[in-house]
């Protein structure tokens, strides 16, 4: 097991990890939590070679997937770089990627009536106000999950706030910091239920967040 104990903070720079194999070749990945080598709870960054492809498989507890550069592919179509996508418990597909690609994925995760299937241009889709200068994109919601992208402007200075049912960050762009460190693009952030913390960013910064997901 990797990162499987929820009541502990987990920050990683994936910059600074090696590539690890995967069961299919050209599929490259960083693992971040893990429940099982290949199997249950997996978060983690992907890497497709040019040409890639992994077998047909299913999710029997979802499959949630940000693409971070390059297109990824299944039978289902074409997603380029922002494309959000949550694949609901049962489902399966056969991905790969003609020209290569680098995915934030999380697998095994959703809840059993959590069903519906989300695809989102976040290039396309509408920037909404948030607290003070953010800016928010609403992914998804259920019960007491949120997922967003949030856009801070340079020098934003957020509440000091804590996170019921936790928070989980992927850095996108700029350097999120608060007082515990400074985070720069493509590092993983999971802060346990109740903890607390003061953000803030100097540069503009996006990333994507979501909240009220682990263990209470």
């Amino acid at each position: 097991m990797l990162n499987m104990d929820f009541t502990k903070s987990v920050v990683l720079n994936t910059n600074d990890m090696d590539w690890q194999g995967s069961p299919a070749e050209g599929v490259q990945r960083k693992p971040l939590a893990r429940e099982e080598a290949e199997r249950g709870h997996a978060t983690s960054v992907v890497r497709y070679a040019k040409g890639a492809s992994f077998d047909q498989h299913f999710h029997p507890k979802g499959e949630e997937i940000l693409v971070l550069d390059g297109t990824f592919s299944d039978e289902h179509g074409d997603n380029g770089p922002g494309t959000y996508m949550r694949n609901p418990p049962g489902s399966h597909h056969t991905p790969f990627s003609k020209e290569g690609c680098v995915l934030f994925v999380k697998l095994h995760q959703f809840a059993e009536d959590d069903l519906g299937e989300v695809r989102i241009n976040t290039n396309q889709a509408e920037w909404q106000a948030g607290i003070g200068g953010l800016q928010v994109m609403s992914l998804h919601e259920h019960k007491g999950e949120h997922v967003a992208l949030v856009k801070w402007p340079a020098g934003e200075v957020f509440q000091s706030h804590s996170h019921f049912g936790g928070e989980e960050i992927f850095v996108l762009s700029g350097v999120f910091k608060d007082e515990h460190g400074s985070y720069p693009a493509n590092t993983w952030i999971r802060s346990p239920h109740l903890s607390q913390h003061h953000p803030y960013v100097e540069e503009e910064t996006i990333i994507w967040v979501k909240t009220g997901h682990l263990p209470v």
